[in-house]
């Protein structure tokens, strides 16, 4: 009898830990961990987060670019660093959809080695062209420049393994043109040589590009979104621009090494949540193109999972490995 009340204290007390660390948590700064570079959309998405998440949690909470392998370095980080809750991810459909699909050698495996916190939001996506190297100003245009120059025409994205890059693979491969890849280490180089027209063209988020279309330096030919973005009404979709079936959408979200105790996490995703609700948060991811999501914990480890199914299609369909 004694030795069974001391195994249900001990279970008792177990049980008891998670809870006592929440209560605690957090007592040291925070590391958001964005493995592309400073400057992109997904840097851009962990900067509004942290510096209104730490006054919140009354910690520091630092961003902190881990770049290379098109997002795993940082991701495999985050999915090897204690289970404590002072080193998150900011994730995107990259790294916790995408890569899985493009290496077989990834070092993590984000449905087992990441914990789900909450989905930020959406981002609308672009195919844009530099006016003075490309003369198309539709998809339907791009597609006969492409096939008339096969082989010669460049698109860029935000390096090996991103969804800029799998986006390009899959529209050669749905309008059957033959065009050269050339990635880089994150949007804001990519940004930078297409403008300079190093590159041709680039599918990659608002974020990065809506200042330059008003410039007028790049011209915007569709949204890869399902439907038209609420920001950039005039653009058509791709898939009615002329490719059609072909959509996918950019998101970003905050995930945790798996193991991470459940208070935390919930700790966490009520914080960003609230901070997800304010009307300048809202103004100012509009304002870059992105659609403020928000959801549980539980939602977005469905999404996640959704997301991986729909991307092992597109990957399979555009033929696209990376080892």
């Amino acid at each position: 009898m004694n030795g069974r009340r001391a195994l249900c204290a001990l279970l008792l007390a177990c049980l008891a830990v998670p809870e006592a660390f929440a209560q605690a948590w957090p007592s040291k700064p925070i590391k958001l961990v964005v493995p592309f570079s400073a400057g992109g959309s997904t840097d851009v998405v962990a900067r509004i987060i942290s510096e209104r998440l730490s006054p919140r949690l009354g910690q520091p909470v630092i961003v902190d670019n881990r770049v290379g392998a098109g997002g795993s370095v940082g991701s495999d980080l985050v999915a090897k660093s204690p289970a404590d809750g002072y080193t998150l991810l900011v994730g995107s459909s990259s790294t916790l959809a995408i890569a899985p699909h493009l290496y077989s050698k990834l070092p993590y495996n984000p449905l087992r080695d990441l914990t789900p916190v909450i989905l930020v939001g959406t981002a609308d996506i672009m195919v844009v062209v530099n006016p003075a190297r490309v003369p198309a100003r539709s998809v339907t245009e791009l597609i006969a420049y492409a096939k008339a120059n096969p082989g010669r025409v460049t698109f860029a994205s935000g390096g090996n393994g991103s969804i800029s890059h799998l986006l390009g693979e899959y529209f050669k491969s749905m309008a059957k043109v033959d065009m050269v890849h050339v990635p880089y280490k994150g949007d804001a180089q990519m940004v930078t040589d297409v403008i300079g027209g190093q590159v041709d063209i680039a599918f990659g988020t608002a974020v990065a590009f809506l200042s330059h279309l008003k410039s007028g330096k790049l011209v915007g030919l569709a949204v890869t979104n399902p439907k038209r973005s609420t920001s950039l009404p005039e653009l058509p979709t791709v898939s009615e621009a002329g490719v059609p079936g072909y959509e996918a959408v950019q998101w970003f979200g905050i995930a945790a090494p798996q193991g991470t105790p459940g208070p935390v996490i919930q700790k966490l995703n009520t914080e960003i949540r609230g901070i997800l609700s304010q009307p300048d948060v809202k103004s100012r991811f509009a304002e870059l193109g992105l659609d403020v999501v928000g959801n549980s914990a539980e939602e977005f480890g469905l999404f996640i999972r959704a997301e991986d199914r729909k991307w092992k299609t597109i990957a399979n369909a555009a033929g696209a490995k990376l080892d």
